[in-house]
């Protein structure tokens, strides 16, 4: 079970963080990601990390968001700076465990919206 929060109202060029806790051990065999979607569009990925901390970036998100994780909190986060209204969304975290069979779980979304 995944557990985002941090969202909430900034202004443009503003920063804000996210988390997402997960209910299980993180430290190994995982990709975890955040996604967000708005509304008539399909979810679309921001950023993933590997819980061997490779990471990889939409080109939006690059230079201006930073992810990254702690195993031993089994906590994923996601740092927004310079935010832009185009940035508002729903952002979702999600845990695909590489095992196999392999596993995805979502979390629920949590809502950023980026005054202009």
């Amino acid at each position: 079970q995944l557990q985002a929060s941090g969202g909430g109202l900034v202004q443009s060029g503003g920063s804000l963080g996210l988390s997402c806790a997960a209910s299980e051990r993180i430290s190994s065999n995982n990709v975890m990601s955040w996604h967000r979607q708005t509304p008539g569009k399909q979810r679309e990925l921001v950023a993933s990390i590997s819980s061997g901390g490779i990471t990889n970036y939409a080109i939006s998100a690059k230079g201006r968001f930073t992810i990254s994780r702690d195993n031993a909190k089994n906590t994923m986060y996601l740092q927004m700076n310079s935010l832009k209204p185009e940035d508002t969304a729903v952002y979702y975290c999600g845990l695909v465990r590489t095992t196999t069979p392999p596993s995805a779980y979502w979390g629920q979304g949590t809502l950023v919206t980026v005054s202009s």
